[in-house]
């Protein structure tokens, strides 16, 4: 509900704070004095896209603060959550012009954007008049107020939770039906690639063990050289002999020098022990050094081959195991991808049908209430002078959606014979008034926390027409709050609550303001509405008829 509304330099208002009521509240005043820019200056605060020069001549900025009642399970609470703005019990908008035309919004004291602003006024208010685009004269919006008035939420939420499955399902046959022609396509390649790394079967950590193995066989074929060399030297026909030869000739020389040579015969015999040990531990090292003189050709080609494929498929020689892997998993989708097609053809299947079964009870649903509501505007047309109209709900299929697959439109027949046409398309300002008004009284019999504004929906009315157009708002106003931009005097005098909007020129300035009446104010105002400029007796007799209803 709307509390409060102050208006700061906006347009003809200097500064004018409002106090508003539940029920019926209704605002009169003589043309031209100020009504409308009430209306654009709560449009502003709400975000609605509007006229542009709002700041009050020679004001640097205009400012309007708007304060809603929130009820706890109240709708404009979602939008405030997901905006991340805390909601308590009341709901504070302010929004900033400056002359320049630059607009800063604030909600509980947090910035927000206007789409915010927009967002929450769908919770908070709806305006209604004969030049209504936002609301009911909308064609777009007439299924979503069928199935509110059906009470369809939970069908609604079964339609678009099997149209994601369905989407979703028609989405993974899409994807699986491409992937396979894909692998297909490439299905020779696959084979001979995977042939390929089967017969080579490179394991993981084989590169480096192999390029270490070849490191060490190379460097093991010439460090042979160089023991068997040694050997050689060694051996008997080299050191070995040579001691030999000197052995046996300091042992035929010793006697001719009485045993002077003993002692270095003894020497030579320990230089042959310690040649001959050496000798052997050589001869066992060439020994060890003996390689397969294949095993460095056969390693050679092994390593090169896993570098070669590896280069070959752009991966590591180590990910060629993990390659492998990935290209018989493709082979094997391909393998099994004409029975995975048609298992999930048959979830696409599947998944039409619960999509076809919630938007068929969607649509029986919608053809129930569009009865419901073409019976409900009829009652309430006939005490609106309307009797011969005729208005028909028109459900038409369409492309299957989230929202079902039925188009809704409000269509009306002013006179009887005539073809219907939009709720629009109405030629008499007065009738699509009353058409509104009912449409609105059927629509929001379950509605609450919504302020609804009235701008001038009684005007081309008058008498007996113009006093059940003032019922009707007032029964109206029982279930919330209801505003009435007014000139009819038979709706003023059912308001349960009533303000004067008044024009004033004080020093060349002229300003609006707007004047709460009480009871006697009420009759003059009132009986002005029913005589004009000059109030006469009879007026106010009239006026208090009329109040007392």
């Amino acid at each position: 509900m709307l509390r409060g509304l102050d208006i700061r330099d906006m347009l003809l208002i200097d500064r004018l704070e409002l106090d508003f009521q539940p029920g019926l509240n209704v605002l009169t005043g003589e043309t031209g004095a100020g009504k409308s820019i009430l209306l654009d200056s709560l449009g502003f605060v709400l975000g609605w896209r509007g006229r542009a020069d709002l700041v009050r001549q020679g004001a640097s900025q205009g400012e309007v603060t708007a304060v809603f009642d929130l009820a706890p399970d109240h709708p404009a609470r979602a939008v405030l959550q997901e905006a991340g703005i805390d909601a308590g019990d009341e709901l504070i908008l302010r929004r900033v012009n400056t002359a320049e035309g630059r607009k800063t919004a604030w909600v509980n004291d947090r910035r927000a954007s206007g789409e915010v602003l927009r967002r929450l006024s769908d919770t908070l208010v709806e305006l209604h008049g004969q030049h209504d685009d936002r609301g009911l004269l909308n064609a777009r919006g007439h299924r979503q107020l069928l199935d509110t008035f059906a009470g369809a939420e939970d069908q609604l939420v079964a339609v678009r939770t099997a149209w994601r499955a369905l989407a979703t399902a028609q989405s993974d046959l899409t994807t699986a039906e491409s992937a396979l022609e894909q692998s297909r396509a490439e299905e020779e390649y696959l084979r001979h690639a995977v042939a390929e790394l089967d017969e080579l079967d490179p394991q993981p950590g084989e590169e480096e063990r192999l390029d270490s193995e070849r490191r060490a066989m190379q460097a093991a074929e010439r460090v042979r050289g160089d023991v068997a060399r040694a050997l050689q030297a060694l051996g008997g026909e080299g050191a070995e002999a040579l001691l030999n030869d000197a052995s046996r000739w300091i042992d035929g020389a010793n006697e001719a020098v009485e045993g002077r040579l003993d002692a270095p015969l003894a020497a030579l015999e320990r230089a042959m022990e310690a040649l001959g040990e050496a000798e052997q531990g050589v001869s066992d090292c060439l020994n060890a050094l003996e390689i397969d003189p294949y095993a460095l050709e056969r390693t050679e080609e092994r390593l090169f081959a896993i570098r070669a494929l590896a280069r070959k498929h752009d991966v590591l020689a180590d990910e060629l195991g993990g390659f492998a892997d990935d290209l018989r998993t493709r082979l094997a989708a391909i393998d099994a991808g004409d029975a995975d097609i048609a298992a999930r053809r048959a979830a696409v299947t599947e998944a039409r049908g619960h999509y076809d079964a919630a938007a068929s009870d969607l649509s029986e649903t919608r053809a129930i209430a569009a009865r419901r509501l073409d019976t409900a505007m009829a009652d309430e047309l006939a005490p609106l002078k309307m009797e011969r109209a005729v208005f028909r709900t028109v459900i038409e299929e369409t492309e299957p959606g989230p929202e079902g697959q039925d188009s809704v439109t409000f269509t009306v027949a002013t006179n009887p014979g005539a073809p219907p046409g939009a709720l629009s398309k109405i030629a008499s300002g007065g009738e699509l008034s009353r058409f509104l008004l009912a449409l609105k009284v059927c629509l929001t019999q379950n509605a609450e926390g919504l302020t609804m504004i009235f701008d001038e929906i009684d005007r081309g009315v008058g008498g007996a027409t113009a006093a059940a157009v003032g019922r009707r708002l007032s029964a109206l106003a029982e279930r919330g709050q209801v505003l009435v931009v007014t000139h009819s005097p038979q709706v003023a005098a059912l308001g349960a609550h009533h303000w004067r909007v008044e024009k004033r020129v004080a020093d060349d300035t002229t300003t609006s303001t707007v004047v709460p009446l009480d009871a006697g104010d009420r009759v003059d105002e009132i009986a002005r509405m029913l005589a004009g400029d000059t109030v006469t007796d009879e007026a106010r007799g009239a006026a208090k008829a009329l109040l007392a209803g």
